[in-house]
């Protein structure tokens, strides 16, 4: 946290490489704190298949990194919940959740009492990922500090296998790339996530390659100055 908090504090862009997605309580809860002492509105868009909004007595596999979501919003135990200060470090109002298509039955419930804006993979196939980035992204103006929470298994496990918990149904390669080309657009990326890379489970780095491409797209790199 106090590195995230050190970067932001010099104007530079922190990024933060995982492992697993609970690296995001420390991370956001930096962020919203910079945000909060900047007066900057904070937006947070979630890419992943997961809500991660379980807790601690909901989950039915007890690991933290399904809870990353659900504690920065106050709802967990006091050593998650207050770890960058008082909590909730955030609200749901400050949330764009994209791509989901993993929630367990006891975190749907939390899910819909916190109000929690999901453009899960549904409601994408249904409008079109162009759309549903434009919902997302609705309001950012200069005064926005956007925070690209980037889990790769949000994308499609037939482009992206080298992740510990693959979900079918995700993304494809180029509406990947459109949302990260959206989102540079918006010109307002102050901090980004990567995590849940495994290399372990990688095919001779298949998925680390395209996660590099992804985030140099998150940065305006754009498919013309490709090689």
């Amino acid at each position: 946290m106090l590195a995230v908090s050190d970067a932001l504090a010099d104007g530079r862009v922190p990024i933060l490489l995982g492992g697993d997605h609970c690296l995001g309580i420390g991370s956001i809860a930096a962020v919203a704190n910079h945000c909060r002492a900047t007066g900057k509105t904070l937006r947070i868009l979630w890419l992943d298949a997961h809500a991660d909004f379980n807790t601690h007595q909901v989950t039915p596999s007890g690991n933290i990194h399904g809870m990353p979501m659900a504690c920065l919003c106050g709802i967990g135990p006091d050593a998650l919940t207050t770890l960058g200060g008082p909590a909730p470090a955030i609200v749901s109002a400050q949330i764009r959740q994209i791509g989901i298509r993993s929630v367990d039955a006891g975190e749907k419930r939390l899910v819909k009492e916190a109000g929690l804006d999901i453009y899960d993979m549904r409601y994408i196939d249904e409008i079109g990922m162009k759309r549903a980035m434009e919902e997302a992204l609705e309001g950012i103006d200069d005064n926005t500090h956007v925070h690209v929470s980037f889990d790769v298994d949000f994308l499609d496990p037939s482009i992206a296998p080298g992740v510990g918990t693959t979900v079918p149904g995700g993304p494809n390669y180029r509406e990947a790339q459109l949302v990260m080309e959206m989102i540079a657009e918006t010109g307002r990326v102050g901090s980004i996530d990567i995590v849940e890379l495994n290399p372990a489970f990688d095919e001779h780095n298949r998925t680390g390659r395209l996660a590099v491409d992804l985030v140099e797209s998150l940065f305006g790199k754009s498919t013309l100055m490709r090689d």
